[in-house]
Protein backbone atom coordinates (compact mmCIF):
# COMPACT_ATOMS: atom_id res chain seq x y z
CA UNK A 1 0.00 0.00 0.00
CA UNK A 2 1.68 3.19 -0.80
CA UNK A 3 1.06 6.54 0.99
CA UNK A 4 -1.15 9.19 -0.19
CA UNK A 5 0.15 12.14 -2.67
CA UNK A 6 -0.74 14.40 0.39
CA UNK A 7 1.31 12.55 2.74
CA UNK A 8 4.63 12.55 0.63
CA UNK A 9 4.32 16.18 0.28
CA UNK A 10 3.92 16.55 4.42
CA UNK A 11 6.95 14.29 4.87
CA UNK A 12 8.89 15.82 2.16
CA UNK A 13 8.18 19.53 3.46
CA UNK A 14 8.46 18.66 7.06
CA UNK A 15 6.91 19.27 10.04
CA UNK A 16 6.96 22.18 12.61
CA UNK A 17 6.66 20.88 16.00
CA UNK A 18 5.71 23.42 19.03
CA UNK A 19 8.50 22.53 21.67
CA UNK A 20 8.00 25.34 23.72
CA UNK A 21 10.45 28.16 22.99
CA UNK A 22 9.27 31.67 23.93
CA UNK A 23 10.23 35.14 21.86
CA UNK A 24 12.73 36.60 23.91
CA UNK A 25 11.08 40.19 24.95
CA UNK A 26 14.00 41.08 27.26
CA UNK A 27 16.37 44.73 26.57
CA UNK A 28 17.82 44.54 23.58
CA UNK A 29 21.48 46.13 24.52
CA UNK A 30 22.68 46.61 21.49
CA UNK A 31 26.49 47.01 19.60
CA UNK A 32 27.21 49.21 22.29
CA UNK A 33 27.32 46.78 25.01
CA UNK A 34 28.83 43.59 22.58
CA UNK A 35 32.00 46.26 22.29
CA UNK A 36 31.56 47.02 26.14
CA UNK A 37 31.72 43.52 27.24
CA UNK A 38 34.44 42.87 24.87
CA UNK A 39 36.35 45.33 26.39
CA UNK A 40 35.43 44.16 29.60
CA UNK A 41 36.79 40.38 28.88
CA UNK A 42 40.14 41.37 26.76
CA UNK A 43 40.97 43.53 29.88
CA UNK A 44 40.50 40.83 32.32
CA UNK A 45 42.51 38.47 30.01
CA UNK A 46 45.58 41.52 30.21
CA UNK A 47 46.23 40.34 33.78
CA UNK A 48 45.40 36.76 32.77
CA UNK A 49 42.02 36.76 34.68
CA UNK A 50 39.73 33.77 33.29
CA UNK A 51 42.50 31.90 32.37
CA UNK A 52 44.97 29.27 33.55
CA UNK A 53 47.44 29.86 36.69
CA UNK A 54 49.83 29.88 34.69
CA UNK A 55 48.80 32.89 32.47
CA UNK A 56 48.46 35.03 35.32
CA UNK A 57 52.47 35.03 36.48
CA UNK A 58 53.84 37.17 34.70
CA UNK A 59 51.21 40.14 34.29
CA UNK A 60 51.06 39.68 38.07
CA UNK A 61 54.85 39.92 38.95
CA UNK A 62 54.93 42.51 36.46
CA UNK A 63 52.21 44.43 38.29
CA UNK A 64 53.67 44.00 41.67
CA UNK A 65 57.17 44.88 41.10
CA UNK A 66 56.48 48.65 40.06
CA UNK A 67 54.42 48.71 43.58
CA UNK A 68 57.01 47.30 45.50
CA UNK A 69 59.78 49.53 44.11
CA UNK A 70 57.29 52.89 45.11
CA UNK A 71 56.22 51.14 48.28
CA UNK A 72 60.40 50.69 48.71
CA UNK A 73 60.92 54.20 47.95
CA UNK A 74 58.03 55.94 49.94
CA UNK A 75 59.09 53.63 53.32
CA UNK A 76 62.57 55.14 53.41
CA UNK A 77 61.56 59.14 52.73
CA UNK A 78 58.90 58.13 56.08
CA UNK A 79 61.67 56.45 57.99
CA UNK A 80 64.59 58.63 57.15
CA UNK A 81 62.08 61.96 57.45
CA UNK A 82 62.77 63.12 54.36
CA UNK A 83 61.83 66.69 53.02
CA UNK A 84 61.83 65.70 49.45
CA UNK A 85 60.94 63.11 47.01
CA UNK A 86 64.09 60.70 45.96
CA UNK A 87 62.31 60.00 43.11
CA UNK A 88 59.59 62.19 40.76
CA UNK A 89 56.83 61.07 39.62
CA UNK A 90 57.86 60.93 35.94
CA UNK A 91 60.90 59.31 37.27
CA UNK A 92 59.42 56.71 38.13
CA UNK A 93 57.88 56.03 35.34
CA UNK A 94 61.24 56.15 33.96
CA UNK A 95 62.84 53.77 36.81
CA UNK A 96 59.96 50.88 35.43
CA UNK A 97 60.58 51.41 31.75
CA UNK A 98 61.36 47.87 30.62
CA UNK A 99 58.50 46.49 33.07
CA UNK A 100 55.95 48.16 31.08
CA UNK A 101 57.67 47.02 27.59
CA UNK A 102 57.65 43.35 29.34
CA UNK A 103 53.81 43.67 30.21
CA UNK A 104 52.93 45.18 26.58
CA UNK A 105 55.10 42.47 24.78
CA UNK A 106 53.62 39.52 26.44
CA UNK A 107 50.11 40.95 26.95
CA UNK A 108 49.18 42.24 23.79
CA UNK A 109 49.44 39.51 21.57
CA UNK A 110 46.97 38.03 23.75
CA UNK A 111 44.46 40.40 23.29
CA UNK A 112 44.90 39.54 19.59
CA UNK A 113 46.98 36.58 18.15
CA UNK A 114 44.83 33.80 19.95
CA UNK A 115 41.59 35.43 18.15
CA UNK A 116 43.80 35.64 14.64
CA UNK A 117 45.08 32.08 14.59
CA UNK A 118 41.62 30.60 15.51
CA UNK A 119 39.59 33.29 13.62
CA UNK A 120 37.02 33.82 16.48
CA UNK A 121 36.40 35.53 20.02
CA UNK A 122 35.92 34.29 23.19
CA UNK A 123 32.90 35.81 23.72
CA UNK A 124 29.32 34.56 21.67
CA UNK A 125 27.55 38.09 20.59
CA UNK A 126 23.55 37.95 20.19
CA UNK A 127 24.59 41.00 17.95
CA UNK A 128 27.35 41.26 16.07
CA UNK A 129 29.57 43.97 16.15
CA UNK A 130 31.96 45.82 13.02
CA UNK A 131 35.54 45.35 12.74
CA UNK A 132 35.87 49.01 14.13
CA UNK A 133 34.25 48.27 17.55
CA UNK A 134 36.78 45.09 17.87
CA UNK A 135 39.81 47.14 17.75
CA UNK A 136 37.90 50.08 19.60
CA UNK A 137 37.78 47.33 22.17
CA UNK A 138 41.06 45.79 22.02
CA UNK A 139 42.76 49.11 22.01
CA UNK A 140 41.06 50.41 24.92
CA UNK A 141 41.36 47.12 27.14
CA UNK A 142 45.26 47.53 26.75
CA UNK A 143 45.39 51.27 27.09
CA UNK A 144 43.29 50.98 30.77
CA UNK A 145 46.08 47.60 31.32
CA UNK A 146 49.08 49.46 30.67
CA UNK A 147 47.63 52.33 32.95
CA UNK A 148 47.14 50.16 36.11
CA UNK A 149 50.33 49.11 36.08
CA UNK A 150 52.00 52.41 35.63
CA UNK A 151 49.46 54.39 37.48
CA UNK A 152 49.45 51.81 40.84
CA UNK A 153 53.33 52.72 41.93
CA UNK A 154 52.19 56.80 41.04
CA UNK A 155 49.54 56.59 43.91
CA UNK A 156 51.99 54.33 46.26
CA UNK A 157 54.25 57.36 46.04
CA UNK A 158 52.08 59.87 46.48
CA UNK A 159 50.09 58.50 49.70
CA UNK A 160 53.98 57.92 50.83
CA UNK A 161 54.52 61.50 51.00
CA UNK A 162 51.52 62.63 52.21
CA UNK A 163 52.22 60.13 54.85
CA UNK A 164 55.62 61.54 55.19
CA UNK A 165 53.80 65.01 55.83
CA UNK A 166 55.62 66.74 52.30
CA UNK A 167 54.09 69.83 50.83
CA UNK A 168 50.71 68.37 49.43
CA UNK A 169 50.19 71.02 46.81
CA UNK A 170 53.25 70.45 45.08
CA UNK A 171 53.01 66.10 44.95
CA UNK A 172 49.17 66.40 44.18
CA UNK A 173 50.48 68.76 41.31
CA UNK A 174 53.16 66.60 40.17
CA UNK A 175 51.25 63.56 40.49
CA UNK A 176 49.15 64.86 37.83
CA UNK A 177 52.19 65.27 35.48
CA UNK A 178 52.76 61.48 36.05
CA UNK A 179 49.44 60.37 35.62
CA UNK A 180 49.71 62.45 32.33
CA UNK A 181 52.59 61.43 31.16
CA UNK A 182 51.61 57.50 32.31
CA UNK A 183 48.48 58.16 29.87
CA UNK A 184 50.78 59.09 27.08
CA UNK A 185 52.79 56.13 27.05
CA UNK A 186 50.03 53.48 27.47
CA UNK A 187 48.35 55.36 24.43
CA UNK A 188 51.76 55.20 22.05
CA UNK A 189 52.72 51.54 23.27
CA UNK A 190 48.91 50.31 23.20
CA UNK A 191 48.29 51.11 19.87
CA UNK A 192 52.51 50.30 18.39
CA UNK A 193 51.63 47.09 20.33
CA UNK A 194 48.69 45.96 19.04
CA UNK A 195 49.44 46.49 15.35
CA UNK A 196 53.04 44.62 15.43
CA UNK A 197 50.77 41.69 17.50
CA UNK A 198 47.52 42.27 14.75
CA UNK A 199 50.83 41.18 11.80
CA UNK A 200 50.80 38.10 13.33
CA UNK A 201 48.73 34.86 14.70
CA UNK A 202 51.73 33.66 16.29
CA UNK A 203 52.20 34.89 20.02
CA UNK A 204 55.47 34.56 19.69
CA UNK A 205 56.81 36.29 16.73
CA UNK A 206 54.66 39.10 18.22
CA UNK A 207 56.24 39.07 21.71
CA UNK A 208 59.67 39.39 19.87
CA UNK A 209 58.45 41.83 17.42
CA UNK A 210 57.18 44.37 19.47
CA UNK A 211 60.09 43.87 22.60
CA UNK A 212 62.68 44.21 19.94
CA UNK A 213 61.24 47.37 18.14
CA UNK A 214 60.64 48.72 21.87
CA UNK A 215 64.61 47.94 22.35
CA UNK A 216 66.06 48.65 19.93
CA UNK A 217 64.64 51.85 18.91
CA UNK A 218 65.77 53.18 22.69
CA UNK A 219 69.17 51.93 21.92
CA UNK A 220 69.62 54.13 18.65
CA UNK A 221 68.09 56.89 20.37
CA UNK A 222 71.05 56.49 22.92
CA UNK A 223 73.37 56.24 20.31
CA UNK A 224 72.65 59.42 18.71
CA UNK A 225 72.24 61.30 22.04
CA UNK A 226 75.86 60.39 22.94
CA UNK A 227 77.39 61.07 19.45
CA UNK A 228 75.32 64.40 19.52
CA UNK A 229 77.53 65.17 23.27
CA UNK A 230 75.19 63.24 25.47
CA UNK A 231 77.78 62.31 27.91
CA UNK A 232 79.57 65.68 28.17
CA UNK A 233 79.01 67.63 31.53
CA UNK A 234 76.97 70.20 29.65
CA UNK A 235 74.75 68.24 27.16
CA UNK A 236 74.17 70.86 23.94
CA UNK A 237 70.56 70.93 23.13
CA UNK A 238 70.77 69.51 19.92
CA UNK A 239 71.26 66.21 21.59
CA UNK A 240 67.76 66.42 22.93
CA UNK A 241 66.53 65.65 18.95
CA UNK A 242 67.15 61.83 19.81
CA UNK A 243 64.48 61.45 21.79
CA UNK A 244 62.57 61.50 18.31
CA UNK A 245 63.72 58.09 17.43
CA UNK A 246 62.12 56.35 20.40
CA UNK A 247 58.82 56.33 21.27
CA UNK A 248 60.00 56.28 25.37
CA UNK A 249 62.48 58.59 24.73
CA UNK A 250 59.42 61.00 23.18
CA UNK A 251 57.19 60.94 25.71
CA UNK A 252 59.74 61.34 28.60
CA UNK A 253 61.06 64.60 26.86
CA UNK A 254 57.55 65.84 25.61
CA UNK A 255 56.27 65.97 29.32
CA UNK A 256 59.91 67.09 30.83
CA UNK A 257 59.37 69.83 28.64
CA UNK A 258 56.23 70.64 28.85
CA UNK A 259 55.92 70.31 32.63
CA UNK A 260 58.98 72.34 33.66
CA UNK A 261 60.77 68.91 35.04
CA UNK A 262 63.85 69.82 32.80
CA UNK A 263 66.49 69.91 36.79
CA UNK A 264 69.81 70.25 34.35
CA UNK A 265 71.42 70.22 31.05
CA UNK A 266 71.06 66.36 31.94
CA UNK A 267 67.69 65.68 31.55
CA UNK A 268 65.95 64.29 28.07
CA UNK A 269 63.89 67.32 27.10
CA UNK A 270 62.70 69.02 23.48
CA UNK A 271 64.81 71.72 23.06
CA UNK A 272 62.30 74.38 23.14
CA UNK A 273 58.29 75.38 23.22
CA UNK A 274 58.71 74.35 19.37
CA UNK A 275 60.42 71.03 19.63
CA UNK A 276 57.71 70.56 22.07
CA UNK A 277 54.89 71.13 19.58
CA UNK A 278 57.14 68.59 17.18
CA UNK A 279 57.97 65.92 19.39
CA UNK A 280 53.33 66.30 20.66
CA UNK A 281 52.64 66.12 16.85
CA UNK A 282 54.85 63.14 16.47
CA UNK A 283 53.13 61.23 19.73
CA UNK A 284 49.71 62.35 17.55
CA UNK A 285 50.82 60.97 14.46
CA UNK A 286 52.38 58.15 15.85
CA UNK A 287 49.37 57.16 17.99
CA UNK A 288 46.73 57.65 15.08
CA UNK A 289 48.88 55.90 12.40
CA UNK A 290 49.22 52.90 14.61
CA UNK A 291 45.86 52.51 15.29
CA UNK A 292 44.76 53.38 12.20
CA UNK A 293 47.10 50.48 10.29
CA UNK A 294 45.39 47.92 13.03
CA UNK A 295 41.76 48.99 11.84
CA UNK A 296 42.40 48.56 8.19
CA UNK A 297 43.89 45.47 9.24
CA UNK A 298 41.05 44.14 10.38
CA UNK A 299 38.95 45.87 7.35
CA UNK A 300 40.77 43.03 5.57
CA UNK A 301 40.13 40.02 7.64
Amino acid sequence: MHPSPDARTAADGGVIHNIGYRRYEGPRLGRGYATRSLYQQSLRAAFGLGRSGRSKVLPMVVLALPLLLALIVAAIQIFMKMEKPILDYTGLLGWIGVLTWIFLAAQAPVLLSRDLRHHTVPLYFSRPITRADYVRAKFAAMTSAMMIVMAGPLLVLYLGALLGRMDFGHHTVHLLYGLVTALLYAVVYSAIGLLIAASTPRRGFGVASIMGVMAVSSVIARIVYVLAGGEWAEVPEKANWAAMLSPSWLVEGFTNQVFGLVANSRVVHAPGAGAALLFGAEILLLAAACYWFTDRRYRKI
